[in-house]
């Protein structure tokens, strides 16, 4: 995607503005966002360091589904940035929360992207 305007943005409308996760537009795309989507609710943490764009999306009551992470990828990311999801090495697992998945970029790196036809016809 070289050449593409590739953008990491907050969504400020959904963002927690009081108490100890609160803070302000100034802090960028980082922060602590909260948003209500089919009658659940859903917490998403937003950071930038050591060269990584980072989105954690959580639910008290299940682990957000393909179609809300789709939806939360393009919220924080434009339509053609690559955001994956690792499925680390198990010694490398961190659980903090049983229902959080997580949305990653590489600041500055095109992540190579499989060929289209070898997932199916476009």
């Amino acid at each position: 995607m070289k050449g593409i305007l590739q953008m990491f943005h907050a969504p400020n409308e959904f963002r927690i503005r009081t108490g100890p996760f609160g803070s302000t537009d100034d802090y960028g795309p980082n922060g602590a966002f909260k948003l209500k989507r089919c009658g659940r609710t859903y917490y998403m943490v937003a950071s930038t360091g050591l060269g990584w764009e980072h989105v954690s999306v959580s639910s008290e009551t299940r682990i957000p589904n393909w179609e809300f992470m789709c939806f939360v990828k393009d919220l924080f990311w434009d339509p053609e940035d690559c955001v994956i999801q690792y499925h680390p090495p198990k010694s490398l697992y961190v659980n903090n929360h049983k229902n959080c998945l997580h949305l990653w970029r590489k600041i500055d790196f095109d992540f190579p992207i499989p060929s289209t036809h070898l997932v199916g016809f476009k």
